[in-house]
């Protein structure tokens, strides 16, 4: 992740602070790669980072608070170079390029995407904003593979977010075979963008 990047801490931080936070953030996504959401806690996620306990407490509320930030920063990690991903000379094909690869990394990784996919989904109050900014990137990551203009754009992007979300819990919590989740993601985002273009088009 970014140096500069900054998710749900609003306060300015110095870098030895920001250092902090991402090597606790590391640390968290070390345990969930390891064993799950069940191997991540807060002693342990500070035995590792080398750090006191009270200290992963200064900068995430909760532990689904600290793995929404670990999906954060896997979501940057997994759609940095939009541009590469984002391939093909068409909008369903730059869509679907972007769509399958996130699908294929998660399905790669299961124990940290059900990890995530447990923190994020929680109804935990404190999850709430990281949440949203997440949500918020991933659905600027579609519409930057789509690119060219689409009727009632920000309707798609939300639909799009949705699909996605589905096609991950398909993957962590339902054990769907990826090739299945794949082709469900290319399949809805056809008819996502179909019907978007299709509304807009004179009878």
């Amino acid at each position: 992740m970014s140096g500069d990047v900054r998710f749900t801490v609003t306060r300015t931080l110095s870098k030895d602070q920001q250092a902090r936070r991402e090597r606790l953030i590391d640390s968290a996504r070390e345990l969930a790669l390891e064993g799950g959401y069940a191997a991540v806690t807060m002693h342990d996620v500070a035995d590792r980072a080398g750090v006191a306990r009270a200290t992963v407490y200064r900068y995430f509320a909760t532990k689904d608070h600290l793995l929404t930030e670990v999906a954060a920063a896997w979501a940057h990690h997994v759609t940095d170079d939009i541009d590469a991903l984002a391939v093909g000379g068409t909008q369903l094909e730059r869509l679907t390029a972007l769509l399958e690869r996130i699908v294929f990394v998660a399905a790669q990784e299961p124990t940290l995407t059900s990890a995530i996919i447990q923190a994020v989904t929680s109804d935990d109050s404190s999850v709430d904003d990281a949440r949203t900014i997440l949500f918020q990137f991933l659905r600027d990551r579609l519409s930057a593979a789509i690119g060219d203009p689409v009727p009632e754009r920000e309707d798609v992007e939300l639909v799009l977010g949705h699909i996605l979300l589905a096609a991950l819990i398909s993957l962590a919590s339902l054990r769907q075979p990826v090739e299945d989740v794949a082709t469900m993601v290319r399949t809805s985002g056809r008819l996502v963008l179909a019907g978007a273009l299709s509304a807009a088009s004179p009878t």
